[in-house]
């Protein structure tokens, strides 16, 4: 009796151990390796950034929205970016607004694709918006977009639904916020709304929060919060973006970013330390943190 209950206590000391294994079995690098290839992407939770390579203004708070890099970014457990371009002698250069970012579509492609090649269980949903003024093209920003996907084809996936992690892992998921004539388009974001939340129903079914012009900061933490709320109650098939970001519009309309940041950032960072685990969608946060990724990350394990 006494030797049963020794190969008792130890199989349970091993059990044990080997959970407490898994839960660190992964970093911000490769957390979604730790996930079943079955797992849909809409039934995560998401760290992702909202204009993710916006990192240059020339006045204080009004076009900069991250501090790190897409690569650091990525590292830190971001797998959901916001790629704003202008079609500019059939080529993207990122931009913010009017404000050209010092850096274009082939900088952000390298990087994403170097971390994929490094992180092959990962994926990376991508939303690509046409930004600013189009300039000296000779072919459509459709056109131009593929000439970028046929340099590495096999690192995207142009699939209209919601894919699964297992469709997904190595590749760049795209959500299209531009129009398209031909096949494959990727996820159908064209009918996004401005300054609100909604939803879009297509092949996939989108349920976005994106008041940016905030007016009222009360309202648009109640509005985030409300979204992580539903995200986590609902069917898991509904891809849910949240947008915590925003501008707060001052004198003459210029925009202050840090403003709605530095307020609503520490509220999502105490609503994840009190919620720590569920399905709360991506969460496109300006200025986004390794920790704070982490704190999100966690809430699928």
């Amino acid at each position: 009796m006494f030797k049963k209950a020794l190969l008792f206590v130890a199989v349970v000391v091993v059990c044990f151990t080997s959970l407490a294994n898994t839960s660190m079995a992964y970093s911000n690098s490769n957390w979604m390796g730790e996930i079943s290839d079955q797992t849909a992407l809409s039934a995560l939770s998401i760290p992702g950034t909202h204009d993710s390579g916006a990192m240059y203004e020339s006045v204080y708070g009004t076009a900069k929205t991250q501090d790190l890099t897409i690569a650091e970014q990525l590292s830190s457990g971001v797998r959901y970016l916001d790629i704003r371009t202008r079609h500019f002698k059939d080529a993207f250069t990122i931009h913010h607004g009017a404000v050209y970012q010092n850096q274009n579509f082939d900088g952000v492609l390298n990087a994403v694709i170097s971390f994929l090649n490094n992180n092959p269980t990962e994926t990376v949903i991508m939303s690509v918006k046409q930004e600013h003024t189009a300039a000296e093209n000779t072919r459509s920003y459709e056109e131009t977009f593929k000439w970028y996907v046929n340099k590495n084809p096999n690192k995207w996936l142009m699939t209209d639904h919601i894919p699964t992690l297992g469709e997904a892992r190595g590749k760049i998921v795209l959500l299209r916020r531009f129009a398209a004539d031909q096949l494959p388009k990727g996820i159908d974001a064209t009918a996004w709304k401005d300054n609100t939340s909604f939803e879009i129903h297509n092949a996939a079914d989108l349920n976005i929060q994106d008041y940016y012009k905030v007016t009222d900061r009360n309202k648009k933490w109640t509005d985030t919060q409300n979204k992580y709320n539903e995200a986590n109650s609902s069917n898991p098939s509904m891809l849910y973006i949240n947008f915590t970001s925003g501008y707060s519009p001052g004198l003459f309309g210029i925009p202050n970013i840090r403003a709605i940041s530095d307020e609503i950032n520490p509220k999502v960072n105490q609503f994840f330390t009190t919620n720590t685990s569920g399905r709360f969608g991506v969460s496109a946060m300006d200025f986004m943190t390794s920790e704070l990724a982490s704190k999100i990350i966690a809430t699928n394990f």
